[in-house]
């Protein structure tokens, strides 16, 4: 099988990094009162600015500023590298897949290699800069993908016949559409591939 997986928050713990970080830029750099609406509609990636209510400038700032240091120290989900290279070993082809993007000065690709080597994650290809993810899922023939962007799964359920996996968030939850599972951790998804069909 064919598994498309995307990092940030789904194999990475990227949530519990970007919030404080953007309650840290809000504080020294804007110097404002930090206050996130967690009750704000989250159907991308792009949670930290719509809990934030950034303009596009102070989003640019925020960005420019902490990005490439923040994909240095996210940490890992738990169990995601035994899950991923436990499937990789019984024969799944492993594609990461992540609307990760290059700054001025920042080398995405190779930061994010250096993580996943440095993390014990076994892939067979990395794809970065990855905005339209149905038609990397389309070209790389994948039969299971699993994000946590809500307007990516659903996109993918919407045109593909496919197995499209949510993954839970704090800034997805109140969200479900139908032919998306949600999933709760790695230990889940590697129990549904195994017994899911049977």
């Amino acid at each position: 099988m064919n598994i498309g997986i995307d990092i940030d928050d789904t194999i990475s713990e990227t949530y519990e990094t970007v919030v404080p970080y953007s309650q840290k830029y809000i504080v020294k750099d804007l110097h404002k009162k930090p206050q996130l609406d967690y009750k704000a509609e989250c159907k991308t990636h792009f949670y930290v600015e719509t809990v934030n209510h950034w303009n596009e400038e102070e989003r640019k700032g925020f960005w420019n500023k902490y990005y490439g240091e923040m994909l240095k120290i996210i940490n890992i989900k738990k169990f995601a590298a035994e899950t991923i290279n436990q499937l990789k070993r019984e024969g799944h082809k492993i594609f990461i897949i992540t609307a990760r993007w290059d700054l001025e000065g920042q080398d995405t690709k190779q930061i994010t290699t250096d993580w996943l080597a440095r993390n014990n994650v076994n892939y067979d290809e990395l794809i970065i800069n990855a905005d339209d993810k149905l038609s990397i899922v389309k070209e790389k023939k994948i039969d299971l993908f699993i994000d946590d962007s809500f307007d990516n799964c659903k996109k993918i359920a919407d045109n593909l016949n496919i197995k499209v996996w949510l993954m839970h968030s704090n800034t997805n939850g109140n969200l479900s559409t139908d032919g998306v599972k949600r999933v709760f951790s790695w230990p889940e998804i590697k129990y549904l591939i195994e017994n899911e069909d049977k």
